[in-house]
């Protein structure tokens, strides 16, 4: 299964936070699953971070990429459709990093492992 990572779950799944689910942590380290993050958690990881949101991320330039590495995580980049999409999904969700996962979740066909309640009312699959 190919699935797509909310940045929280990422957080989560990093600093073996408790409130990362059973079912999206099995998913994550079961070898036969492609687990993507998308380019857009990077850039809101690195927001966090430079507002000292993020104190368990020493630098993003180093943790996000060093993380991806050891899990076997790939990467989603950004592209105009997913932009394009983001812009015209119901207003659900304001905020913009998750209106962009969620179209790029609807455009390339993918779950997301998500705790977010809001995600979960767009016409997507959510695991968690």
């Amino acid at each position: 299964m190919r699935a797509l990572l909310d940045t929280h779950a990422f957080l989560w799944f990093n600093s073996n936070d408790p409130r990362m689910s059973g079912g999206a942590l099995a998913l994550i380290e079961d070898g036969e699953n492609e687990i993507v993050l998308s380019a857009v958690s990077a850039l809101e990881i690195a927001i966090k971070y430079a507002r000292g949101r993020l104190p368990e991320v020493t630098d993003p330039d180093s943790y996000v990429p060093s993380r991806m590495a050891r899990y076997g995580l790939g990467s989603l980049a950004i592209s105009i459709p997913h932009a394009l999409r983001a812009g015209v999904l119901p207003p659900i969700h304001r905020d913009p990093f998750d209106r962009l996962l969620v179209a790029q979740a609807q455009l390339e066909g993918l779950p997301i492992l998500t705790s977010d309640a809001n995600i979960a009312r767009y016409d997507i699959q959510v695991i968690w």
